[in-house]
């Protein structure tokens, strides 16, 4: 049986459990309290910002390359993505944001193209920078050297008439640096000059250009010296050679005279032309002289047979040599029907007597046959160049 006393002594031990008591006691205290913490929750939610993403095209940056290295190819424009606290993106621009290659990640021991990462560094570590595409294929090169002997390059003929000479350097050589593979595709290194209007030797500061095997200039490859003083004589292609004037005579003198002596002024002519042409020259021939029916001395004023390509020079003073641009001129003639008929070449000749060694205008004179006149000369005047021989 359970002791009568069991069930008062249960009851008096125990609490009563009070819900209403438990949100009414200390009200005010346990009001503030909430208040404050979600206060606090709305502070903490509305200083935390939204992220945001922006996109810009920005051109990459050549990066800084070891000594001794040299970088190739084209490296062009990534997309960058930027992510982050809306305030921070927004304050960055294209103008801002610096993409460049990082040559931690490359091998220098290749020389072909490889992959390099692109990294955009910035300031904000809350933000990240994403580029599209993510790498850039380029090649990482030892800058080599090598030399190469200068050689001349004509930009241009030289004057009708004349040929260049030997051209001489003030350096016969020049040191290539650059790349290694565009090093080795270098063929030749050129100095281009180019020839006036007239016949004067060249002496000139030029570019050294290196060249490939297409005679096309390699970029990306510097000569030093950078440029070379060239000369290069301008020679005429002409020889001057004096032959005896051969008189020629036709018909026959009146009865019971004879021809006793031919002479001719001047006895010998001092004649230029290409060496070929000069080399089976032996004489220069008079026009055929009519005698018939002669019967006293006479003189006769006749042309000279010129051969092809050969001018006529008078009054060069000894170890000179003349010409004249231009070497020939447009003549308007007149006269009887028969005489123009028989006429085969017009003398004009420029007179270079007591001229020395230069350049400078001169007349011409134009030798026409007994009752023919000029009626137009162009040019009248020629420029006329006295060399040494």
């Amino acid at each position: 049986m359970r002791d009568p006393a069991y069930a008062p002594k249960r009851r008096g031990g125990l609490r009563r459990l009070d819900p209403r008591g438990l949100v009414t006691r200390d009200f005010p205290l346990k009001a503030a309290a909430l208040a404050i913490s979600v206060l606090a929750f709305v502070v903490v939610a509305e200083s935390t910002p939204d992220e945001a993403t922006q996109t810009y095209k920005v051109a990459v940056e050549r990066p800084e390359v070891p000594a001794g290295y040299v970088l190739r190819g084209t490296l062009g424009e990534v997309a960058v993505k930027l992510r982050g606290p809306a305030p921070g993106v927004a304050k960055l621009g294209p103008a801002d944001l610096h993409p460049t290659l990082d040559l931690s990640a490359a091998d220098f021991t290749r020389s072909d193209a490889q992959d390099v990462p692109v990294r955009v560094p910035l300031n904000d570590q809350a933000i990240v920078a994403q580029t599209d595409p993510v790498a850039v294929s380029v090649r990482i090169e030892k800058v080599v050297s090598r030399s190469l002997t200068v050689q001349v390059r004509f930009a241009n003929d030289p004057p009708k008439g004349f040929m260049p000479g030997t051209p001489t350097f003030s350096t016969s050589e020049v040191r290539l640096t650059g790349a290694q593979s565009l090093v080795a595709n270098v063929a030749a290194a050129f100095a281009t000059i180019r020839f006036g209007d007239t016949p004067i030797d060249i002496s000139t500061s030029a570019a050294v250009v290196p060249v490939d095997a297409a005679g096309s200039a390699v970029e990306g490859v510097q000569a030093d010296p950078p440029s070379v003083q060239v000369g290069v004589a301008v020679l005429s292609t002409s020889s001057t050679r004096t032959v005896p004037v051969l008189w020629s005579l036709r018909g026959s003198v009146a009865p019971g005279f004879w021809i006793s002596r031919v002479t001719t002024d001047p006895v010998a002519l001092p004649v230029q032309g290409a060496p070929a042409a000069l080399a089976a020259l032996e004489r220069l021939d008079t026009a055929p002289i009519d005698v018939s029916g002669l019967n006293a001395n006479r003189s006769f004023r006749v042309p000279l047979i010129l051969p092809a390509g050969a001018v006529t020079v008078t009054g060069v003073g000894a170890g000179l040599a003349a010409d004249t641009d231009p070497r020939t001129i447009d003549v308007v003639v007149a006269g009887p029907l028969a005489t123009l008929a028989a006429l085969d070449a017009l003398t004009a000749t420029v007179d270079a007597s007591g001229k020395t060694a230069g350049i400078g205008p001169a007349d011409v004179v134009l030798r026409l046959p007994a009752g023919v006149t000029a009626i137009s000369l162009q040019p009248a005047r020629v420029t006329l160049t006295i060399k040494p021989r």
